[in-house]
């Protein structure tokens, strides 16, 4: 049983004054993912500022309507949808490739999610992902993006500002521990924005030297539907690589979907289920189609719900509408994105020691018992991730072309190797 009490229930609609003030706070958590995640491909595939915006602006657009489709004929849950973290890790891994490559397998991989999910096949799947495989999966996510987050501390080649972004990303991410143990409610859930605010301020006014913003003429309102050069293509290792990302994205949208049901109770959780993956496959589909890092649904809103003692789904739609007016505004999304990369990487510091937190509680809380067993099977694809993803780039170079975005890939090589792992070797036991 449920013993919360909820100010309003899962379909229940707010007076206008209460569902604009729950709004905003859904779209204060939404907002700050899209912006570190976004900046840090765009800047990966593109040099200009202007094409960095129109990146960001699209992604903007394609999570708002994933979202707003979840919340009305999919799940129906009051859940935020985000970039995929996972997805990241494959487009890092993917670094050099052709586009097209990339955005195709992001195109297939939410084509195969979607027909797993209406066929009811992806049930099938799920007895692979035992407890020690998905703490495996969290954690190996965390770990490979280290050289990522490495690199917008401390930037190559910038000696000068690397010590001050160091010891200023190391301040931060202690200052949001200290006041993540003390707040509660929505402060909490909002750390991350005034994280990022409040550190981008200091750091603009402590180092101005440092700061590197680039200024930039960009219109209030703009459209964003043109530059669709994306033609179908594939490779087989990036493919092969952006399929085990979505087994991971998978189990991730599972999970979200499940912790908003086990603390709702909601009627027609299978059915909810159902339709919550499939449509995730779908916005993936349209996500390849723009371009742009595919979304998943988050599981932080159970915490959200919680505090706010509001489960209405109705109260995240004023929160899609307010990214899809993002979409259309080059300067608004600008000025967000002018946010420090020291900044950036501190946050996903922070981001990233809660999915190692998930990934742990997985492993010990899990109703197998923990044993020396359990620590090679989860060991050893955490030791392969990360020699991997640390490799240098003159190593990678050497792999075949062909294999080289599964070689090259720590999480698709620690991934595999966890499910031999636990499915082969030790799997009598």
């Amino acid at each position: 049983m449920n013993n919360l009490q909820f100010k309003f229930a899962l379909d229940d609609i707010p007076p206008w004054g209460e569902l604009i003030l729950y709004g905003f706070q859904w779209l204060a958590i939404s907002v700050p993912t899209l912006i570190i995640i976004g900046k840090v491909v765009a800047v990966m595939h593109y040099p200009d500022p202007a094409g960095q915006v129109l990146y960001v602006q699209k992604l903007f657009f394609v999570t708002a309507v994933a979202m707003l489709v979840q919340l009305l004929w999919g799940h129906r849950l009051p859940l935020v949808t985000g970039p995929a973290a996972v997805l990241l890790v494959g487009i890092v891994a993917s670094r050099g490739s052709d586009l097209n490559y990339v955005y195709t397998s992001i195109m297939v991989g939410g084509f195969i999610l979607f027909i797993l999910g209406v066929t009811g096949l992806f049930g099938q799947l799920r007895k692979f992902f035992t407890p020690r495989v998905v703490a495996t999966i969290l954690l190996l996510i965390a770990f490979t993006l280290a050289p990522t987050i490495m690199n917008l501390i401390v930037a190559p080649g910038d000696g000068g500002a690397a010590p001050v972004n160091l010891i200023f990303a190391l301040v931060l991410v202690l200052l949001m521990f200290v006041a993540g143990g003390y707040l509660t409610g929505v402060w909490k859930s909002t750390l991350i924005v005034w994280a990022m605010i409040a550190g981008s301020l200091f750091y603009f006014l402590a180092f101005p030297q440092y700061a590197g913003v680039t200024p930039g003429n960009f219109n209030w309102a703009a459209s964003f539907f043109r530059n669709f050069n994306l033609n179908p293509a594939l490779d087989p290792g990036i493919l092969v690589s952006f399929l085990v990302c979505f087994l991971a994205l998978s189990i991730n949208d599972l999970g979200s979907i499940q912790s908003v049901g086990e603390l709702l109770k909601p009627d027609e959780m299978p059915q909810r289920i159902t339709r919550g993956i499939s449509l995730t496959g779908l916005a993936n589909i349209l996500s390849g189609l723009f371009g742009v890092i595919g979304p998943v649904n988050f599981s932080l809103s159970p915490g959200v719900i919680a505090s706010t003692g509001c489960a209405s789904r109705f109260t995240l739609i004023p929160a899609t509408l307010g990214l899809l007016v993002f979409s259309f505004s080059p300067a608004a999304i600008a000025f967000t994105g002018s946010i420090p990369s020291v900044i950036i990487g501190a946050v996903l510091v922070y981001i990233m020691c809660s999915q190692i937190s998930a990934g742990l509680l997985v492993a010990f809380g899990s109703r197998e018992r923990f044993d020396f067993d359990s620590g090679l099977i989860i060991g050893l694809p955490l030791m392969l991730g990360i020699i991997v993803a640390f490799l240098p780039v003159e190593v990678l170079n050497a792999f075949p072309a062909s294999l080289r975005p599964v070689l090259g890939n720590g999480f698709v090589v620690g991934v595999l190797a966890v499910l031999f792992l636990e499915h082969v070797i030790y799997k009598n036991k």
